[in-house]
């Protein structure tokens, strides 16, 4: 990493009280940029996961309530940084199911605000985030950045459409945008919206683990790795109209990974499949592995977490903070 690139640069982190969001707000802290963080607003005034920062860094963070879906409020959050992380979206594929209209317009519509502001303003570079959710099933392995995007889901739609928003935007008045495509991110602070948080917590409080479709696999990647792809996208010279896998090259059956789970946590569990949690047939995705050699030839990225070491400190984390979790609860 460049030293002091980030120092006294003001960034904008879209989604910061989301998972990768309040850990990415965390990274740039700690880099010395001077970081707005935008969550969406609640009558609370929760401010997500930025709440389990470290106490040094709150008083830093920059806290801007608004919605994506907000022009003015987007405009606002954009005026004066030279940086734009754009994380910000709807990301539960079951909740895409029974609210597609509100997914939609979240990923597709926000992520057209951020776009039209960072043109407005005239960012140095606007990160995008992409999902491995937009290849759907492999049609061949790896899956590189030119594989076919398949809308499996309407969340998946709505993503893809906004890469080609993101795309459209670099082509047509050449705004200075990269997209980042992250495969499967797990550690820390991540809700049992997503699967290893759920076999975790069940595995540690339950005598059955519920999961829906155990044939599955994924390609798993510890949120540290990926925050790092986020950051060096941003900082490399030329990258512009970029899109970059962030993935380890390396997959696990669902099934084989709730057995792995229930080896590390030592308790006799048994493992049920819930006809709730199966996706309808033809939105299932059923293969992702990554092919992130692109990543590795023009950021210098590579994951250097392993799957068990990481595996083992998402565990560490989730059994010393249980009370954040309602333990087998089926989440959106």
């Amino acid at each position: 990493m460049t030293i002091n690139f980030w120092k006294d640069r003001i960034v904008l982190v879209t989604g910061a009280g989301g998972f990768i969001g309040s850990q990415l707000v965390e990274a740039l802290l700690a880099e010395g940029a001077h970081v707005r963080a935008f969550v969406r607003y609640n009558s609370r005034g929760d401010p997500g996961l930025l709440r389990l920062l470290p106490q040094e860094f709150m008083p830093q963070v920059e806290l801007i309530a608004g919605d994506v879906r907000d022009l003015p409020a987007v405009q606002s959050a954009v005026k004066g940084c030279e940086f734009v992380f754009h994380l910000g979206a709807l990301i539960s594929i079951p909740y895409s199911y029974h609210h597609p209209a509100e997914v939609a317009e979240t990923n597709f519509m926000g992520t057209l605000n951020v776009l039209l502001a960072c043109r407005e303003i005239g960012v140095k570079r606007l990160i995008h985030t992409s999902t491995s959710e937009v290849y759907g099933t492999a049609r061949h392995v790896p899956i590189d950045e030119g594989h076919p995007l398949q809308g499996q889901s309407p969340y998946s739609a709505s993503k893809i459409g906004a890469d080609k928003l993101a795309e459209s935007f670099y082509c047509t008045y050449g705004l200075p945008v990269t997209t980042v495509r992250p495969f499967n991110t797990f550690g820390p602070r991540q809700s049992t919206r997503a699967v290893i948080p759920a076999i975790i917590t069940q595995a540690l409080t339950m005598n059955t683990i519920h999961l829906g479709n155990l044939d599955a696999r994924r390609d798993f990647t510890y949120v540290d790795d990926t925050i790092r792809g986020f950051i060096k996208a941003a900082q490399a010279e030329g990258m512009e109209g970029s899109t970059f896998n962030l993935g380890t090259g390396r997959e696990i059956r669902i099934g084989d990974l709730a057995h792995l789970v229930i080896e590390k946590v030592s308790r006799p569990v048994e493992i049920v499949v819930d006809l709730e949690r199966l996706r309808p047939e033809k939105s299932e995705v059923q293969r992702l592995l990554s092919d992130n050699r692109l990543a590795g030839k023009l950021l210098g990225w590579q994951p250097l977490i392993p799957f068990e070491q990481g595996l083992e400190k998402t565990i560490a984390w989730v059994s010393s903070h249980l009370d954040l979790y309602r333990s087998g609860r089926y989440e959106f």
